[in-house]
């Protein structure tokens, strides 16, 4: 048996009646491989990064200074952007027939816009509001989901079926 299989009974376990009166199994699905990509596995790695890799320092590039909430977010980036990627295909829209590399290709446009947002979010959060970075990263990600959801289910894998 394949792990996304395994993924997929191990979510669907938790998929009973109350939650299934309201929310579609994709949806469900979706929300978990969001949520443990996006609420545990990407604030444990931007913890880490922030934290150990970057530690704390601004990082001058010669024509800008980017500062460490910023570097941190960036070198999590392919991280999550592959297991995130990896868990809509499939685990949450396994089903379309969309090839592999048109996937890819709009998964990278549809992320743009969320790192476009996650970066104005931190942007905001931090140096106007002054929330400590980690915190901000999850507000942020959490203004993001919708987006997300919509460009995943509408452009990225358009047709999935809900099986």
């Amino acid at each position: 048996m394949r792990i996304s299989e395994l993924i997929i009974r191990a979510i669907d376990w938790f998929y009973i009646k109350p939650v299934r009166a309201f929310l579609p199994r994709q949806v469900f699905r979706y929300a978990v491989c969001g949520g443990v990509t996006y609420i545990l596995f990407d604030p444990l790695c931007y913890f880490l990064f922030y934290n150990f890799i970057v530690a704390h320092r601004y990082f001058d590039l010669g024509i800008v200074v980017v500062s460490p909430h910023i570097a941190a977010m960036i070198l999590v980036f392919p991280f999550t952007f592959f297991v995130g990627f990896w868990l809509n295909r499939y685990v949450a829209f396994r089903q379309s027939p969309i090839g592999a590399g048109t996937q890819l290709f709009r998964y990278l446009l549809s992320v743009a816009g969320s790192v476009l947002l996650t970066y104005a979010g931190l942007k905001f959060f931090v140096e106007v509001c002054g929330v400590w970075p980690t915190p901000a990263k999850m507000l942020t990600t959490l203004l993001t989901t919708v987006y997300s959801f919509l460009a995943a289910k509408y452009f990225t894998f358009r047709h999935a079926a809900e099986h």
